[in-house]
C-alpha cells in the first residue's frame, strides 16, 4: 500500500511510513497490513538491517490517525479489534528476524512512539518530540506496549510519561534511554545509514540469535527455550561461524552470508 512504503532494498531496506501531509499519523488499515510488509521484507535473505522512517521531516509518525477513532473504536468491541490488531502489528514489529532501527525526525507521539519503541534501536533528530497521550484522549495504554516501553525506560519513567501525556525532547528522551542516539537534523540520515551498513557487515545469525534471546530474557512474546538453545547450535554449525574464526586467525574482515 502507498501509506506504508518500501523505499529501498539491498542489505538495508528502508520502510517508510507514508503520509506526509497527516504527520504520518497511521490508519488502521496501516496497522493491518504492517504484518504482511514485514513479512515479505523478512522473506528477503539479502536484507539484514531494517530502517523504518516517516515520510519528511515533519514527524516520524503523529500517533494513531484519531480522525478515524469514531468510526472504528466507536466501543469496546470495536475498540477491542483496533488493539488486537495493533498488537499484532508491534508484535510482528518485535520478531522481525534481523535489527531494526527507528530514524525518527519531529513528532514520535502515541502509535508512532508504540512503533518506535518496537524497533531495536532509536536515533533522533535533536529537533524531535516525544510522547504517549492516551491520558489526554481517555484512553489505556495497551498491556504488551506498556511493558515493552517500561523495558527500555524503567517504570519510573513509564509512569511520568503515561500518567502525564506530555512532550519530552531528545536530551530527556536520550537521559531515560528512550533513544539511542541524537544527532542533527542534517547528520541523522547519514549517521543512521552508516550504521546500517556496519550491522549489514556483522554475522546474521549472531545478530537474530541475540533477537532472540534479549526477546526471551524480557518475556517480549513467546519465545520457546528450545529455540534459544537451536539458535545456538545452528549457530555452531554454520558456515558463518567457520568464516569468523578463520577470518580473526587470519587479521582479514570476514564476509558473512547468512549460512
Amino acid at each position: 500500500m502507498d501509506e506504508l512504503q518500501v523505499a529501498a532494498r539491498g542489505s538495508v531496506a528502508t520502510l517508510v511510513l507514508n503520509r506526509p501531509a497527516k504527520r504520518n499519523a497511521i490508519t488502521l488499515e496501516m496497522w493491518k497490513a504492517l504484518p504482511a510488509v514485514l513479512g515479505d521484507l523478512a522473506s528477503d535473505p539479502a536484507i539484514r538491517v531494517l530502517v523504518i522512517r516517516g515520510a519528511g521531516e515533519e514527524a516520524f509518525a503523529g500517533g494513531a490517525d484519531i480522525s478515524e477513532f469514531e468510526r472504528v473504536r466507536r466501543d469496546v468491541a470495536s475498540g477491542k479489534r483496533y488493539s488486537q490488531t495493533v498488537e499484532q502489528a508491534e508484535n510482528a514489529l518485535v520478531a522481525f528476524p534481523r535489527p531494526t532501527i527507528a530514524m525518527i525526525h519531529g513528532f514520535c507521539v502515541g502509535g508512532g512512539l508504540e512503533v518506535a519503541v518496537a524497533c531495536d534501536l532509536r536515533f533522533a533528530s535533536r529537533t524531535s518530540r516525544f510522547g504517549i497521550t492516551a491520558a489526554r484522549l481517555g484512553i489505556v495504554y495497551g498491556y504488551a506496549s506498556t511493558r515493552r516501553l517500561a523495558s527500555v525506560v524503567g517504570p519510573s519513567h513509564a509512569r511520568d510519561l503515561l500518567f502525564s501525556g506530555r512532550l519530552v525532547g531528545t536530551e530527556e528522551a536520550l537521559a531515560m534511554g528512550l533513544v539511542n542516539r541524537v544527532r542533527d537534523p542534517e547528520a541523522l540520515e547519514p549517521e543512521t545509514y552508516e550504521y546500517a551498513r556496519r550491522l549489514a557487515e556483522q554475522a546474521p545469525l549472531s545478530q537474530t540469535g541475540a533477537k532472540l534471546m534479549l526477546r526471551y530474557a524480557l518475556g517480549d512474546g513467546e519465545v520457546p527455550a528450545s529455540d534459544l538453545s537451536a539458535c545456538v547450535e545452528q549457530a555452531y554449525e554454520s558456515d558463518d561461524y567457520r568464516e569468523g574464526v578463520r577470518a580473526f586467525l587470519s587479521k582479514r574482515p570476514p564476509r558473512f552470508h547468512g549460512r
